[in-house]
């Protein structure tokens, strides 16, 4: 299919943008029906506020940090924090037994 540079008005900011024909092969690689509706800028501006602004990524910027719990490791013995609380039914390890425990048992 040949593709050719399109101009599109965008619904936030009503101003004009260009839908490049390499966006256009982009998006049809993609399996993307729908064209953009936004601009470049209004697109930016929308994922920057859906991110809490902090750009990066991930989408755990509106999330309060993990409530940590002192525990002693099962293995070294070691103090160390764990995101849970511990239970006493089930061993705790501190991240460096648990990185090495999990190794040792991969496939």
């Amino acid at each position: 299919m040949v593709f050719q540079d399109r101009t599109l008005t965008c619904v936030e900011c009503n101003t004009d943008f260009t839908f490049s024909a390499d966006d256009q092969r982009y998006h049809e690689e993609r399996g993307f029906t729908n064209e953009p509706r936004r601009c470049p800028s209004c697109r930016a501006a929308r994922r920057s506020q859906r991110q809490g602004g902090g750009g990066g990524g991930g989408g755990f910027s509106n999330y309060a940090p993990r409530e940590m719990h002192p525990t002693v490791c099962a293995e070294c013995g070691k103090d160390t924090e764990v995101p849970f609380r511990p239970r006493g039914d089930r061993p705790v390890y501190c991240d460096d037994c648990f990185r090495r425990r999990r190794a040792s048992s991969s496939f």
